[in-house]
């Protein structure tokens, strides 16, 4: 299993910058930020200083989406920082929540999505690709290698990542949901006459590493976390506005907990602290994040593993950020190599 560190990019950047370099040497192998333009920095200038100040961590976007930027501007940026550091880059790409709707626009369609993803890496790969009816290529691009994983959790979502990403990203860790979800990628992939094995599966979510199991730790480390679940709960909202509350094609397990959300304040998106996530109860904290002890972690893991998940992306938002990469660095990669 590999592991990734994700961050959001607030200034100063070279704070950013510096853990991770400090997760490179802790033995993370990719390097993950944001990517919304009015919450945060521009995570693709950021980015390439993280290439310039590591030697192997490879870095992108947890997630873009195909509609802040054209998909040439985008496909150029990536094939620009793989051409200058050797193709060490992976497009993370979903449909868009707070960067879309902070500019007051809706999230992407999905086959507007499904389309950004063949044509980004067409293009960031030195292939021609049509862009609003233009044919267009990167002339300059010769070795170009540019990976798309996409982020999703509805079953059409889940069906178009197999059908068309290299990797898929769930951010949310409960073990239960991930089976089903991995499952329903899976065969998509294998239904489009892809090779399922050949999708890289990607588990994003926050990591809280306590000294001890006693109730005071556990406390604090979850309201740390709760932010995720309010997070996730943004596009949960967005299934059951879609599918309904009690639908059969969305599992109970991941939406029951919204019933009592009252909306969502993107303004403390992604932060401790955050008012807007009172209604996350213990048990979604417990299940969609990693907290406890270095042998909670571990256990956790080795589940998600056995389910087929290659890496584990760890979202470093609360007040032991240098901890937890340090004790990853130090007992549970190790672990899990």
């Amino acid at each position: 299993m590999d592991f990734g560190l994700v961050l959001q990019t607030d200034p100063p950047a070279s704070d950013v910058v510096d853990l991770m370099r400090r997760a490179e040497r802790n033995g993370f192998t990719h390097g993950w930020t944001f990517d919304s333009a009015v919450l945060w920095q521009e995570p693709f200038v950021i980015h390439s200083r993280i290439l310039d100040h590591t030697r192997r961590l490879a870095v992108g976007p947890m997630v873009t989406n195909p509609g802040t930027r054209t998909w040439e501007v985008t496909a150029s940026t990536f094939a620009t920082l793989n051409s200058m550091y050797g193709n060490r880059t992976v497009c993370g790409i979903g449909r868009g929540d707070s960067a879309m709707r902070v500019a007051g626009r809706p999230p992407n369609t999905l086959a507007r999505l499904g389309e950004a993803i063949t044509v980004i890496r067409d293009l960031a790969e030195g292939r021609e690709a049509v862009v609003d009816g233009t044919a267009l290529r990167l002339p300059w691009v010769t070795d170009g290698r540019l990976p798309v994983w996409m982020a999703a959790y509805g079953p059409k979502a889940l069906a178009l990542a197999g059908e068309k990403a290299d990797g898929f990203i769930l951010q949310l860790a409960d073990v239960y949901l991930t089976e089903q979800m991995v499952k329903a990628v899976r065969e998509a992939a294998e239904k489009a006459g892809r090779d399922p094995a050949g999708i890289t599966v990607c588990v994003a979510a926050p990591a809280y590493v306590t000294d001890d199991d006693s109730p005071q730790a556990l406390a604090h480390a979850r309201e740390q976390c709760r932010w995720f679940g309010g997070m996730v709960g943004n596009h949960v909202a967005d299934l059951v506005g879609r599918y309904g509350q009690h639908s059969d094609l969305v599992p109970e397990e991941l939406t029951a907990y919204i019933e009592q959300r009252q909306g969502y304040d993107y303004s403390h998106h992604g932060r401790t602290g955050n008012p807007d996530t009172a209604f996350v109860p213990d048990d979604i904290v417990d299940r969609f994040c990693l907290i406890g002890p270095v042998e909670a972690h571990l256990d956790k893991l080795e589940a998600l593993r056995a389910l087929g998940v290659d890496q584990f992306a760890v979202y470093d938002m609360h007040d032991a950020k240098e901890k937890v990469i340090d004790a990853y660095g130090e007992y549970i990669i190790p672990a899990m190599a």
